[in-house]
């Protein structure tokens, strides 16, 4: 198409020309990347399709096609087979800043701190032992024999059975996922993950450049055709699932959907990244998919949610085709729990403290989201010791532009989009009903939150608004 029928030819995304330096395709790449991160591409904008933007800029179809891949790659668009390219709808959301702020939180997950008591107790007991001093020294290990034995029989009341060698103590689930995508992965690999998954994972797979596919779920989970689908379609590598409590929506996969998603992943050879940070609020005779398809499975049990999240704790199971990978890129980026935060954790589970630390945040769990189900009783999860809960909203909410509402009102919320893979789908709010730091307190929040969207309805139905 010659460039002088562009004059009057609409076109969603019309990149500067003048601004294009070589390599030309890194360039349009970044152009595009400002552009969507500024607010001047909405979410969900459809791009022009890319054969006509490589007739509009005189260039070959092959470098719009790789300045299209590094942003997709970077989580900032998405393709839909058949339909286009379109911007990704969390691509110009801002990272959520810690800061000292009024704000009653219920957007950011902390799991009971008061508890922490408990820990301190246990970390003062440990201190004053004679061989305190060799907890300070720095360990090449992933973890001392007497650590490894504890985690082993830990994971056995979570039915994972795993030899000392097959476990990592890692500092943290980021940490494991961030060994995990360094010895397993390269830029550019696919993992299949739930259309709402956890924020830090797709974080870091931008981060990492790896290309991140959603598949829908339904109330058992993943749907199996949708899973099969995509792995026909495309080289997909792995596949990251929360099945015991998905973060954000709390949905918990069924154990018939467990065995068919399991035998998917052997059919096409898949690599299972297992989070179960909430494991130990799942019914206690759910069986992780580790347990049917250890072979495939990279296994990750967070204690930060569970016991302390300041420990920065979590044990990973590997299969044995992977252990020498893990170990070497374990000790070359040094992402191990330190050795205090490590003997503290063990101490708790040998002293039966981690039972009393669980059992008392289940107890405030179940309170608490009686209270929420006061506020919102049609849209309260199945599961009653969840830390969060799940809101649905209409579809004419724009989910940044209510945390903004929410923040100035003061309380502090997340939207859907914050946890959204492709596609747009389902408007929603993650509600951490673990995080206020009383019972009081998150009724206040939630009379707040409820008045909000009352008000907020009220002026939708007298007007076009879009909040």
């Amino acid at each position: 198409m010659p460039i002088n029928s562009f004059e009057n030819y609409p076109m969603s995304w019309v990149p500067d020309k003048t601004k294009l330096t070589s390599p030309i395709y890194l360039s349009i790449a970044k152009l595009l990347e400002q552009d969507i991160r500024n607010g001047n591409l909405a979410r969900n904008t459809k791009l022009p399709p890319q054969r006509e933007l490589a007739d509009f800029l005189d260039l070959n179809l092959s470098t719009i096609t790789r300045a299209f891949k590094i942003c997709e790659n970077m989580g900032l668009i998405y393709a839909n087979i058949g339909q286009g390219t379109f911007v990704s709808p969390n691509a110009a959301i801002p990272s959520f800043e810690k800061g000292e702020n009024s704000s009653i939180e219920l957007g950011v997950i902390k799991p009971y701190y008061q508890f922490n008591t408990i820990v301190v107790d246990t970390a003062k007991r440990i201190l004053q032992r004679d061989t305190a001093h060799y907890l300070f020294e720095f360990d090449h290990s992933s973890g001392s024999s007497f650590h490894k034995e504890i985690a082993r029989k830990w994971l056995q009341t979570f039915h994972v059975n795993a030899e000392p060698d097959r476990i990592i103590l890692t500092a943290g689930t980021q940490n494991g996922l961030t060994i995990a995508f360094l010895a397993l992965f390269h830029a550019g690999d696919k993992i299949i993950t739930d259309t709402f998954t956890y924020s830090n994972f797709i974080g870091l797979a931008k981060q990492l450049n790896i290309q991140l596919i959603s598949a829908a779920a339904d109330a058992d989970g993943m749907i199996p055709d949708l899973l099969e689908k995509q792995c026909r379609l495309m080289d997909i590598k792995g596949i990251f699932l929360m099945p015991s409590c998905n973060n954000p929506t709390g949905t918990a996969m069924s154990m018939e959907r467990k065995k068919t998603i399991a035998g998917l992943i052997q059919e096409y050879n898949l690599i299972l990244i297992e989070d179960d940070a909430y494991g130990f609020i799942s019914n206690p005779s759910d069986t992780p998919m580790q347990a049917l398809i250890p072979n495939h499975t990279v296994y990750l049990h967070s204690l930060s949610k569970s016991l302390s999240a300041g420990l920065r704790c979590a044990y990973m199971v590997i299969p044995d085709g992977f252990k020498k990978a893990f170990l070497d890129t374990a000790n070359n980026v040094n992402l191990k729990v330190p050795l205090l935060g490590a003997e503290i954790i063990s101490e708790l589970i040998a002293g039966k403290e981690a039972e009393k630390i669980i059992k008392q945040k289940k107890a405030q769990a179940k309170e608490r989201n009686n209270i929420y189900k006061k506020f919102f009783p049609e849209h309260v999860g199945s599961n009653v010791y969840s830390f969060f809960q799940w809101l649905p909203l209409p579809s004419v909410y724009n989910g940044y532009q209510l945390e903004i509402q929410a923040r100035d009102n003061g309380i502090q919320i997340f939207c859907s989009d914050r946890f959204l893979v492709g596609k747009a789908g389902q408007t929603a709010i993650r509600i951490a009903t673990c995080s206020p730091d009383s019972p009081e307190q998150l009724e206040q929040g939630l009379r707040i939150l409820h008045h909000l969207l009352t008000k907020n309805k009220e002026y939708i139905s007298q007007s076009n608004f879009i909040i």
